[in-house]
């Protein structure tokens, strides 16, 4: 008996039932933890928006990262199995969605609004704040090169935005990641009530010649978040704040490169690190797209309502990122950690602050 000949579109077609088959196993699978990390990122955005959290500087961001440490040392163990990968999706995938989306509250004209002086000043704070942490934090206190970068990287550009967008490049663990966001989230929180105390105490002993304009880029350029820019800047004035967002903005935009010349760097130094071995790079794509789509939103050919609708979509993928490192981060590995990290974090924002001050007098006498 002859055999029926199989159709030539049989096989393909298998194929793509099988490919859909295992792509819909594979979301079942995420769905889970993913529901998790979404519910307590709706609920730190909700918290978020109280307004007296939001007048102290708590962002989502911060709180997502709280919540999540506190379900992740009670709850979630007991379905950890059923969610894990969707954890792991959310604080990987969506986190590196998250900072390309990121570049939608920026634009390219914020930099000529702060002037070249503004960029000089961001990236001096920047580099000499991420090299003090990393020579401190190995070399006096002893950290893992891992956890002085990550909060190198937190305090001298965008806090725990920063933290997240660096983990990718330097390959911490979860636990090392979140004694990072630990820290910034600390001292940033304590200057925005110490910068203001400074400037009103400037302003009765006029020890030095500061404006709220200068104040703001002074803010802008030091400050870890954000939102705690924020916050420090409207404690002084509008004026005052609206130039602290624009030269926070421009240390952000100031991430992208950081990461490529991270990359290279630690290529390099790992290849010398063992003689023969071939420098292999890794570049952060998340990183130029994060400056693609800020090109693109200094464009400004996206009509408004969608950059806001982008911007509330990618608050969210930011929180379920947090939320999924807080539920993966055991509060008996932040203790062991121990006192150093805050210590490394102590000293940097005294840097940011004696240090910071002095690179802006001395550049703004330059370049003003």
């Amino acid at each position: 008996m002859s055999s029926i000949p199989t159709s030539p579109s049989t096989a393909p077609s298998s194929v793509k039932l099988e490919r859909a088959t295992s792509s819909g196993g594979q979301w079942q699978q995420l769905l889970p933890g993913l529901a998790l990390t979404g519910v307590i990122a709706v609920l730190a955005i909700a918290l978020g928006n109280i307004e007296v959290l939001q007048a102290n500087g708590i962002s989502a961001l911060t709180l997502a990262i709280v919540l999540g440490i506190l379900v992740g040392n009670t709850v979630y163990p007991r379905i950890a199995p059923a969610s894990a990968a969707g954890v792991q999706f959310s604080k990987a995938k969506l986190l590196r969605l998250g900072i390309i989306l990121y570049g939608l509250r920026l634009t390219f004209q914020d930099i000529a609004n702060v002037g070249w002086s503004g960029v000089v000043i961001d990236a001096m704070v920047l580099s000499s704040t991420f090299g003090l942490a990393y020579v401190l934090g190995t070399r006096v206190f002893g950290l893992e090169r891992q956890t002085a970068l990550l909060i190198g990287a937190g305090s001298s550009i965008c806090g725990a935005a920063a933290v997240m967008a660096t983990e990718p490049v330097v390959r911490g663990r979860a636990e090392q990641v979140t004694v990072a966001v630990a820290t910034v989230v600390v001292f940033g929180t304590l200057a925005i009530f110490l910068y203001p105390a400074l400037y009103h105490l400037n302003a009765d002993y006029q020890l030095i010649t500061m404006t709220p304009s200068s104040y703001g880029v002074f803010a802008g350029s030091t400050i870890h978040e954000v939102a705690q820019v924020v916050a420090a800047g409207r404690a002084v004035s509008e004026a005052a704040a609206n130039t602290a967002v624009i030269a926070k903005m421009v240390r952000v935009m100031m991430l992208a490169p950081f990461l490529l010349i991270l990359t290279l760097w630690l290529a390099r130094r790992s290849s010398t690190l063992v003689a023969g071995q071939r420098m292999r790079i890794t570049i952060p794509w998340f990183a130029l797209c994060f400056v693609a789509v800020a090109g693109l939103n200094s464009l400004a050919v996206l009509p408004p309502v969608i950059v806001h609708q982008l911007t509330t979509l990618d608050t969210v993928l930011l929180a379920m990122a947090m939320a999924g490192l807080g539920l993966g981060t055991h509060v008996s590995v932040i203790r062991k950690a121990g006192i150093k990290p805050l210590m490394l974090g102590a000293i940097l924002l005294i840097w940011l602050i004696c240090a910071g001050i002095s690179i802006n007098i001395f550049v703004a006498s330059i370049l003003t």
